[in-house]
């Protein structure tokens, strides 16, 4: 999963050069290395950690690293499960600056309402294009990354001409319409035929009870998409998404991209670096407690997979924590040079996604297959974490390269 970098730009995909990069007083740097770590977390999937971690079942560490590189199976969150919102809080985070910058420039409402539009369209677009690699044909899906950015994409442009207080209700109106719809879809019963959906029937993260109603493909979500997607034409029907990812989880997405919204405003605000960052962390803590209350009180639990309104708060929460580390690194205390990698993964992330889908696989069995012999010196266990190291460091020198010649590829 991924994200593009969206932010001030002129058409979609084509290469820019902009009047500054690093130089430039209105840049954010700390968005750009929060940008650059989330694409680092997408991409240590060629690392295949948890692979490398079955071979130490009695090791600490090593159960740590393979918990937090992969997505939990359906209730909790990992370090990897917090890549996608992200992304998303990333997209409203860039909102502000993105507007300021093009109002500056002379543009109206309505030339911002159109970009704002030709960007959602090339987004679901270009999710479904990649989404289609290694299908016969068109393999429409809107619950990746891209997709669901773009289906709530002009609603969040339109709200960044709103006032705070309408953003934080239109956010509170959407988890709590969320939560309602999924609480009022009937809960699969004692005779549900989870096999049907491809769920075990004794499945450990089943729940019972209330939380029943947010079991993996019998719930809103899933009967949504047997609808939908078979709206579509299909290499066959559409029955149930083997990781219990939905489409609807666009809805609640669009509430994250508010609290990036909400986020990048007040770091657009005169307010001091000092009472900037102590805003991001109380909101962060505060958030992610909520989040964990829902959920230990039996009213929502936090599964990303659909993206519940318990989740959309408690990785929120987190995500403004990193966030706000980054700042205070970087944005206040001005220590850059150590992010100098993640600054230029996280200025043409857009890139670095796109080539991740279409050109991992290749750099990873063209060095297995020149390189092989060479890599295999490390033993069988870590070859494939040193080929895949191999491959990030190939993408990272292609936009190294694209850096130096200030090339960015956006939408």
């Amino acid at each position: 999963m991924g994200t593009a970098q969206l932010e001030g730009s002129q058409a979609a995909l084509v290469v820019k050069e902009p009047a500054a990069i690093l130089e430039s007083t209105s840049r954010l740097i700390s968005l750009d290395v929060f940008r650059g770590t989330v694409m680092a977390l997408m991409l240590d999937e060629y690392l295949q950690l948890p692979e490398v971690a079955r071979s130490f079942p009695h090791s600490a560490v090593w159960s740590f690293i393979a918990f937090n590189t992969d997505h939990v199976p359906w209730q909790g969150c990992s370090l990897h499960d917090l890549i996608q919102p992200g992304f998303s809080f990333l997209v409203g985070a860039a909102m502000p600056f993105s507007v300021a910058s093009r109002t500056a420039r002379g543009q109206t409402f309505w030339q911002l309402f159109r970009h704002a539009v030709w960007r959602a369209v090339l987004l679901i677009v270009l999710g479904i294009f990649l989404r289609s690699i290694g299908h016969r044909q068109t393999y429409f899906t809107f619950e990746d990354t891209l997709t669901q950015i773009g289906l709530g994409y002009v609603f969040l442009f339109l709200l960044a001409f709103t006032r705070v207080r309408t953003q934080v209700i239109v956010a509170l109106v959407i988890l709590i319409v969320f939560w309602g719809a999924f609480a009022l879809y009937p809960a699969p019963g004692p005779n549900f035929d989870y096999a049907r959906v491809g769920v075990p029937p004794n499945w450990e993260h089943n729940y019972t009870g209330f939380l029943s109603h947010f079991n993996k493909n019998s719930n809103l979500s899933s009967a949504f998409d047997v609808w939908f997607l078979n709206l579509f034409p299909r290499e066959q029907p559409f029955v149930y998404n083997e990781g219990g990812w939905s489409t609807l989880s666009f809805i609640p997405t669009l509430a994250t991209m508010i609290l990036g919204l909400l986020a990048g405003e007040w770091l657009r605000s005169n307010k001091s670096k000092e009472t900037k960052l102590r805003g991001l962390v109380v909101a962060g803590i505060g958030l992610a407690l909520l989040g964990l209350i829902c959920q230990w009180a039996g009213i929502c639990p936090i599964v990303k997979r659909i993206w519940t309104s318990s989740y959309t708060l408690y990785s929120g929460g987190l995500v403004i924590l990193m966030l706000a580390g980054f700042y205070a690194l970087v944005d206040w205390k001005g220590w850059r040079r150590w992010a100098f990698p993640l600054i230029v993964i996280g200025m043409n992330s857009i890139a670095i996604y796109v080539m991740s889908w279409t050109m991992g696989l290749f750099f990873y069995n063209a060095l297995e297959r020149h390189l092989g012999r060479l890599l295999g010196f490390v033993g069988p266990t870590f070859q494939p974490l040193v080929q895949g190291f191999g491959v990030l460091l190939i993408f990272w020198t292609i936009l190294f390269w694209m850096y130096r010649r200030k090339l960015f590829l956006r939408i």
